[in-house]
């Protein structure tokens, strides 16, 4: 922390904090989460529950006329034994809805993952660190800090060069999305350039966030959760973690995606739901998972290692599942107009892969997950697309 200036020291409550569902009061600060307690209690391994407390699509948003702001947070960052350290998490701060400044907190608690597969880890204690941001436009403005998606980030302390209030309501739309780790922003370099964030921008709407890396499984508490809450668009992006960790035959699967919809409409009846194909995924187009660490050119890459020969004994592929999530959308939708289909091909396909290669062959890179974001807010909140009427 700086000592050349006078600071105002701001407690940070709940009523700073967007596109989270519940806050965890912890010894240190304020831990957001983007599943309740109640949906915590079901999660079956480490990968969600690391997954759902990482503040993908959380900021804090208020209003002020501070130039210098420090937050004091506390991060949990995950490196995997034997490869290099990623980067630190990004915290980037938007000035009136714009990209202005960014920051890293270092330090902090480390989760060394090392067993790739069952996410064994070793939790290594770490000191609290400092986002700070400078220079920052004069006058009357609105402040968002995005937090890092990749990071568990436990909020401490605010500071600032002048008083600062929550944002009050703008009275935007609420959009909430479920989606695997592409949703979540893996590969993307920071938290308001993840494919969601960048569409809410576009569509000039409040994101809340429930991609969560590996575990898009159609897990009915996350139904549960999505049915409790406000929300005037809603969009699932459902079936690449159901292939690559071969979680389910054709048989469960499309019954599940019928409950998992059922029990969204079951507090949403009318609300446009959008359901959402896989994007393409070349490894998995047409052979079944799991899919498994490759590293054979030297850098971390992943492959599918299922039999295409098994599909007819009902292992699921993502050529399979869009057909399944397809025909499931159009028989409900006779009878559930506000229910609609996205094939996400749309999103990113051939051509988008053509020039934007997936990195890992699963992930989209940056680029990819600008080209995502553009194209979903131009098929979903067009004026003829399935969010038009909400957003007109």
């Amino acid at each position: 922390m700086s000592t050349d200036q006078n600071w105002i020291a701001t407690p940070i409550t709940a009523d700073f904090l967007r596109g989270h569902l519940e806050v965890e009061q912890t010894a240190h600060g304020l831990l957001p989460h983007r599943l309740p307690t109640w949906a915590r209690r079901q999660i079956p391994d480490d990968r969600l529950a690391v997954a759902e407390a990482q503040p993908s699509g959380v900021r804090l948003a208020f209003r002020t006329r501070a130039t210098t702001i420090e937050l004091d947070a506390l991060p949990t960052k995950r490196v995997y034994r034997g490869f290099p350290s990623p980067p630190d998490g990004v915290y980037d701060l938007l000035v009136d809805g714009r990209l202005t400044a960014q920051a890293t907190v270092v330090g902090g608690n480390l989760r060394t993952i090392t067993d790739m597969l069952t996410q064994t880890a070793e939790f290594t204690e770490g000191p609290a660190g400092t986002a700070r941001f400078t220079d920052l436009p004069e006058g009357e403005k609105g402040i968002e800090i995005w937090l890092p998606h990749t990071e568990i980030t436990e909020v401490i302390a605010l500071r600032t060069d002048a008083p600062v209030e929550p944002a009050p309501d703008r009275g935007r739309l609420v959009w909430l999305h479920h989606g695997s780790s592409i949703s979540h922003g893996s590969n993307a370099v920071s938290p308001s350039t993840i494919w969601p964030a960048l569409a809410a921008a576009a569509g000039d709407v409040e994101l809340i966030n429930l991609g969560f890396g590996g575990s898009a499984l159609v897990d009915p508490f996350t139904a549960r959760t999505m049915r409790d809450t406000p929300a005037d668009l809603i969009s699932v992006k459902l079936g690449i973690n159901v292939v690559n960790s071969d979680a389910m035959r054709l048989r469960a699967f499309a019954p599940a995606i019928h409950g998992f919809l059922d029990t969204i409409r079951e507090g949403h009846p009318a609300t446009p739901l959008l359901v959402v194909s896989p994007v393409l995924c070349p490894v998995q187009e047409d052979t079944p998972g799991p899919l498994m660490p490759d590293l054979a050119s030297g850098s971390l890459r992943f492959k599918a290692t299922g039999d295409p020969a098994e599909t007819a004994a009902g292992r699921l592929t993502l050529t399979i599942v869009r057909d399944v999530l397809a025909d499931i959308v159009k028989q409900r939708a006779a009878e559930d107009p506000n229910l609609h289909y996205l094939d996400g091909r749309d999103l990113y396909g051939e051509s988008d892969h053509a020039e934007f290669p997936l990195p890992d062959a699963i992930h989209p890179s940056p680029e990819g997950h600008r080209r995502i974001g553009e194209n979903f807010a131009k098929l979903a909140f067009a004026d003829n697309g399935p969010f038009a009427t909400k957003t007109g």
